[in-house]
């Protein structure tokens, strides 16, 4: 009889739900599995594909800093720079009651931020699940149901005790709509496309701060639209209102982007509008969209392809597809498919549910890179439980060395972003602190620190002036501050055209 060993533990989903592991592992010959040489044969072939040198980064760095610039002077680029009309830092002495609304991938989110001066701030916050068909049916109705929340909102936070809204008292609101909008004004934005698997329809080219404006009216709402943001901007003006060492943000989430702070006279495409050459405005990046369509730049493997030819926006969105939680278990699914095809693994067990796009979750990844035990039970909860399929220690493993590196070319790429603005503004010498927020960041064990090796690999040992922290709420707070800022602005007669 062969020695069996036992094993048990659980481990909790992000869902909430726990799951209970209890194995009994047989030697490997008994079952028809790869062997632990056919897997390292197999793992050699994966680490040459996903792994990123540190020249080649510099090389994307280079590239990426032109695509950059060519976005400051001339409208309409692929990485399109999208300026904000939200000049200059937050003071940090902004004061009183601002709501702010987040129409995020998954949730609506209402606030009511009080800002309190010093940096400091309280908070109040209900949040809306979106359901799959409010995300794909018309455009005006997503907003009718923002309008509809906002209003449940203000009824239940209304009354006279402390931290509540006065009856009747009309509030300035930042509304964070993430997704890529030009904007010819600060409370103006034509969205360009939707993503994040958004695709409400009649929407894409029309104004949906004029759209939202109708749905606040139909409830007939004591609110005036005063700013319509993007998170990522929102993230950096609220991380440099409690860090003012922050001069970049990023997301690294179910999307990508970055935001910072630009010299006016440097964004060529806006001269017309007459603004100080001596001011600063923050530039919205939309930096998911880079290397689009022409691929030049980035190091795409066949798995990247077929992510890309399956998504609704083929051609798309290039970078966001190597690196944002939305693509990277679906990666990792595709090579375990091209090695179910070749017989390599789970022979002679039906794998019918690994065969469905997008069923293995990045949390899947963040989970067996994170599993501590030798026999790495989680990654045999995760095969069992959701795709009913028994492994060996030899394919777990694999498993786990494969999520490796997908996450960390991941992170490695989003250094490359890092580098590009640091590069461009010439960041790395004082140093800088970056606020950076988003599942991935926050929740995929080691991103942040593969970020910072990839910024080392980049700059050499002056990469450790660049440091990555975990950002304010920029959809909220950060969103609530740009609508103090835009009301302070406008009440002092600056810039009324924007």
């Amino acid at each position: 009889m062969p020695a069996s060993r036992r094993g048990s533990g659980s481990f909790t989903l992000t869902t909430g739900q726990t799951i209970a592991i209890h194995t009994r592992t047989q030697d490997e010959e008994d079952l028809p599995h790869a062997t632990k040489k056919t897997m390292a044969d197999h793992l050699r072939k994966y680490e040459s594909l996903f792994t990123l040198t540190p020249q080649r980064m510099r090389m994307i760095v280079e590239a990426f800093t032109e695509t950059l610039e060519l976005g400051l002077n001339k409208p309409n680029q692929i990485v399109p720079m999208i300026p904000t009309y939200v000049f200059g830092w937050p003071t940090g002495q902004e004061k009183g009651d601002f709501l702010a609304l987040d129409l995020g991938g998954t949730n609506l989110r209402v606030c009511l931020v009080t800002l309190q001066g010093e940096g400091k701030f309280e908070i109040s916050q209900t949040k809306y699940r979106l359901t799959e068909e409010q995300k794909q049916e018309d455009g005006q109705k997503l907003f009718d149901f923002c309008a509809e929340c906002l209003n449940t909102f203000v009824e239940t936070n209304t009354g006279e005790g402390a931290g509540q809204l006065k009856p009747g008292q009309s509030l300035p609101l930042g509304f964070t709509f993430s997704y890529p909008c030009s904007q010819e004004r600060i409370d103006h934005g034509e969205l360009i496309r939707w993503t994040k698997g958004f695709g409400a329809g009649n929407t894409e080219g029309r104004d949906v701060a004029e759209m939202f404006k109708r749905s606040l009216e139909k409830y007939q709402l004591p609110i005036k639209l005063t700013a319509l943001i993007n998170d990522t901007t929102g993230t950096l003006i609220a991380s440099h209102y409690v860090n003012p060492k922050t001069k970049i943000a990023v997301i690294f989430g179910t999307g990508c982007n970055a935001a910072y702070m630009e010299h006016v006279k440097d964004i060529a495409k806006i001269e017309h509008l007459g603004i100080d050459a001596g001011a600063e405005m923050a530039i919205n990046c939309e930096w998911g969209a880079f290397d689009s369509f022409e691929h030049e730049h980035l190091p795409r493997t066949k798995y990247d392809t077929i992510v890309d030819d399956t998504s609704n926006k083929p051609g798309e969105q290039a970078f966001e597809k190597l690196i944002s939680g939305r693509y990277l278990g679906e990666i990792l699914r595709l090579v375990l498919c091209e090695l179910i095809d070749e017989g390599v693994l789970f022979l002679g067990q039906n794998t019918y549910k690994l065969e469905k796009p997008y069923c293995f979750d990045t949390a899947f990844l963040s989970l067996m890179e994170s599993d501590p035990t030798d026999e790495l039970l989680m990654v045999i909860g995760i095969f069992t439980h959701f795709f009913a399929l028994e492994t060996t220690l030899a394919e777990r493993q694999f498993f786990r060395a494969l999520a490796k590196l997908i996450g960390r070319r991941a992170a490695r790429l989003s250094a490359c972003g890092i580098a590009a603005i640091v590069s461009k503004m010439g960041y790395l010498e004082e140093g800088c602190s970056v606020g950076a927020d988003g599942s991935l960041y926050n929740k995929y064990p080691g991103f942040a620190d593969r970020v910072h090796e990839g910024l080392q690999d980049i700059f050499g040992d002056k990469g450790r002036n660049i440091v990555t922290y975990h950002a304010e709420d920029g959809s909220g707070v950060g969103s609530a501050i740009i609508a103090a800022m835009t009301k302070h602005r406008k009440d002092a007669g600056l810039y009324l055209n924007v």
